[in-house]
């Protein structure tokens, strides 16, 4: 495929606030800590060195997930350099998505994996390890449970509750079936039945599922896959759930930085953790000098959750807002690889972390792409457009044709002119303001005839050439499904089907951390 690259801002979807941090836009230098560039990881890495990171749990909860997983010796390597001073993480954290989700989880992934490799050629005296670290304590089903594909929706019907990690998946034979047909029986579509039928049926649940499916795509790169609910993992953070559940000294501070920012992105609340059961991750909230977990019977006094706590920290979830903190205070991370709603409520907490005495990573927007296939490239080409030109809206586009495409000229701005002219002449022509109030009132009144002959000239055009706009809507919905980026609609599951495995080889060779460009890949 060939590769452009284009500026962010030409796309028409990325927000203000993102092109702003992009730019190094002063109003938001506040908020984060370095900037995203090459030359702020060598005060990164050396500022994080000071912060005490358990490195020997880290890397024990690692060697028990990865016990009975097939994987590559340059993650297995990875894992035991983690142990090492000179050894730093990037990272990237996603949702447990069916069959990977949206193609943006795998654009993270690279972006991930290159930053890595990029750091080391930069400072080879020190080893980085990319790292994914699982959303399984989630549990919001209906965000992960479907894909789109082809067209078509499925999903995955189960009625468990709570975290989503633990969700078994034997229930997802009837879904497998129906993308075993939908796939086809191509050499690439047998291959990845095969991935996905392994990595589902083969393992117990959807945490230990996603990290077969994601090694088998990523780990040649030396992708670690993290579940961070691990009980020794759970344990290093002790200290900074009782800050925040029994002190809420987290809450004025994010609500400050709120005020400040004028962005926000995540809702903070006064006490930010969940507490897990079985079947179950519900909300804590203090009621005088109670504390009670949300939906459930339980209640407990300051001094019953203080223990709880210190003897259970497996149970107690961080929110969006907290497990940033979460994540920093267990690696040795140096940066944190984020979509542009992630990147926002990170800088929620530059404030929280300093509280908390953690570093605060360097904050890089993934890379983004559009695939543009060979039969949408001839399509493309028939409607006299190029690809950029997608970017603009439907209508935009519609106009754009009918004015390039019409027979004669459609438009009334000369007869409206000389409307106003004729009118304006005889205004002046008179005193009595009464009558000029006349001649102004028809004024309006013909120029809004000639508004309403103009619109029935532009549908009479717009009727004569309704096949080709219908082909231009056809194509937009394509590249741009409900109106978004495809990055955030389609699966990997057409790309594979088209180009195989090179798919990712082809990502990871044309994407860089640091370029800031949205990447075009044609294939024409």
């Amino acid at each position: 495929m060939r590769v452009e690259k284009v500026s962010y801002e030409q796309t028409n979807f990325f927000s203000k606030f993102i092109l702003d941090y992009l730019s190094g836009d002063h109003s938001l230098t506040p908020f984060y800590h370095r900037s995203p560039e090459l030359s702020s990881f060598k005060a990164q890495l050396e500022e994080k060195l000071k912060q005490n990171v358990n490195r020997s749990a880290l890397v024990e909860a690692l060697n028990t997930q990865y016990a009975s997983l097939k994987t590559s010796d340059l993650v297995r390597s990875h894992i035991q350099l983690l142990e090492k001073k000179n050894t730093f993480t990037v990272t990237t954290g996603h949702q447990l998505c069916l069959f990977s989700g949206p193609l943006y989880f795998i654009y993270k992934i690279i972006t991930t994996i290159n930053l890595s490799e990029r750091l080391k050629l930069e400072h080879p005296d020190c080893n980085f390890v990319p790292i994914y670290w699982m959303a399984s304590e989630d549990h919001d089903f209906e965000e992960i449970n479907h894909v789109h594909l082809f067209g078509s929706k499925l999903s995955w019907e189960q009625p468990q509750q709570g975290a989503v990690g633990v969700i078994p998946t034997d229930s997802l034979t009837v879904v497998l079936d129906e993308l075993k047909t939908v796939l086809g029986t191509s050499e690439e579509a047998e291959a990845l039945f095969a991935l996905f039928s392994d990595s589902y049926l083969d393992n117990k649940d959807l945490t230990s599922a996603t990290r077969s499916l994601v090694n088998s795509l990523f780990s040649k790169f030396g992708l670690v896959v993290l579940d961070a609910g691990a009980v020794n993992l759970k344990k290093e953070a002790v200290s900074l759930i009782k800050k925040d559940v029994l002190e809420q000294s987290n809450y004025p501070l994010i609500k400050e930085v709120n005020k400040d920012l004028g962005r926000a992105q995540a809702f903070a609340r006064p006490i930010n953790f969940f507490y897990l059961q079985e079947g179950s991750r519900n909300r804590i909230e203090q009621e005088g000098a109670t504390y009670v977990v949300l939906n459930t019977d339980l209640r407990f006094t300051r001094e019953e959750l203080e223990l709880e706590i210190e003897n259970y920290p497996e149970r107690f979830s961080p929110n969006v807002l907290l497990r940033p903190l979460f994540k920093e205070l267990l690696l040795p991370n140096l940066a944190m690889i984020g979509g542009g709603a992630e990147v926002n409520y990170w800088m929620q907490l530059k404030s929280t972390f300093a509280a908390n005495k953690i570093t605060y990573p360097i904050l890089l927007l993934r890379n983004s792409a559009l695939v543009v296939n060979s039969t949408q490239i001839k399509k493309i080409q028939k409607t006299g457009f190029s690809v950029m030109d997608f970017f603009s809206t439907e209508e935009e586009l519609h106009r754009r044709f009918i004015e390039r495409n019409k027979e004669g000229d459609i438009g009334v701005e000369d007869e409206k002119r000389q409307i106003e002219l004729i009118f304006d002449s005889l205004a002046k022509r008179v005193q009595d303001s009464s009558l000029q109030a006349s001649i102004f009132a028809e004024k309006k009144k013909q120029l809004k005839s000639l508004g309403k002959m103009e619109q029935k000239l532009r549908k009479s055009e717009k009727s004569k050439h309704q096949n080709s706009l219908n082909q231009i809507s056809k194509i937009k919905g394509k590249l741009f499904p409900n109106n978004t980026l495809q990055e955030r609609y389609d699966n990997i599951i057409p790309m594979y089907l088209n180009y195989g495995s090179s798919f990712i080889d082809d990502l990871k060779e044309a994407f860089d951390p640091f370029e800031q460009k949205f990447t075009l890949f044609i294939d024409d």
